[in-house]
C-alpha cells in the first residue's frame, strides 16, 4: 500500500495525483529559478519581455527593477504607469492584482499563500492580493494573504500588513495600524520612468 509523507494510506488514483502534482512542482521550480537569473539582466524591455512569456501581465509603461522573484508568476497582473523596486517578491499562488500608478519600493513582500498553524498535516490556505491604484508601499513592507489595499493608500516603511486597508489611509507599524489619512483624495499624478540598468 501506498503512503504519503504523513503515513496515511493512498489510493492509486490518490498517489497517481500526488505524483503528478510533483512534477508539475519540479518543473515550476525551474521556471522560477529561471526567472530569478533573468531578473539579473540590467535592461528593462528584455526583463518585461522574458516575465510576459511565463504569463505575467504588465503593460509597457509600468516597470519591475532588478533581483524580483516570483511564485507562480501567471496569476499576477499589472496596471499602467506601476513602479516596482529592487528584490520584491511577488507570490502568484492566488490572483495577485496590482493597480495603476503604484509605487512600490525596494524588498516588499506579497504573500497570498499560508500554512494553517493548527492543522493536522501544517496545510497551506491561498487567498488573493488586491492593491489599489495610486498606492504608494514604503520599503520592505510584507503583505500576508488576503488583504485589499484602497485606493491612494500609503504603506509605511517595513509594515506588516495583515487586514485591509481602507481608501487613502496611512498605516505602518507591525501589524500595521492606521497613523493617518491622505490629504489629496483625487490623485492624478504619473510615476515617470523608471531608473534606467535598474
Amino acid at each position: 500500500m501506498l503512503k504519503d509523507k504523513n503515513g496515511q494510506e493512498l489510493t492509486f488514483s490518490q498517489a497517481k495525483r500526488k505524483i503528478v502534482n510533483r512534477i508539475l512542482n519540479i518543473g515550476l521550480d525551474f521556471e522560477l529559478m529561471f526567472l530569478r537569473h533573468v531578473g539579473h539582466v540590467p535592461s528593462h524591455l528584455f526583463r518585461k519581455a522574458v516575465y510576459r512569456l511565463f504569463g505575467l501581465k504588465i503593460p509597457g509603461n509600468s516597470t519591475i527593477h532588478m533581483w524580483a522573484n516570483f511564485y507562480n508568476p501567471k496569476n499576477v497582473s499589472i496596471g499602467e504607469d506601476t513602479i516596482i523596486g529592487d528584490h520584491a517578491f511577488f507570490d502568484g499562488r492566488a490572483p495577485l492584482k496590482i493597480g495603476s500608478h503604484v509605487d512600490i519600493a525596494s524588498e516588499v513582500m506579497i504573500y497570498n499563500s499560508e500554512h494553517k498553524l493548527d492543522s493536522a498535516d501544517f496545510s497551506a490556505t491561498e487567498e488573493p492580493v488586491e492593491i489599489g491604484d495610486y498606492v504608494f508601499i514604503g520599503p520592505r513592507v510584507t503583505i500576508l494573504p488576503g488583504v485589499k489595499i484602497g485606493k491612494g493608500a500609503v504603506v509605511a516603511a517595513g509594515a506588516v500588513v495583515t487586514k485591509d486597508v481602507d481608501n487613502f489611509a496611512i498605516v505602518g507599524g507591525v501589524p500595521a495600524q492606521v497613523i493617518g489619512e491622505r490629504k489629496n483624495k483625487n490623485p492624478e499624478y504619473r510615476l515617470g520612468r523608471a531608473r534606467l540598468f535598474q
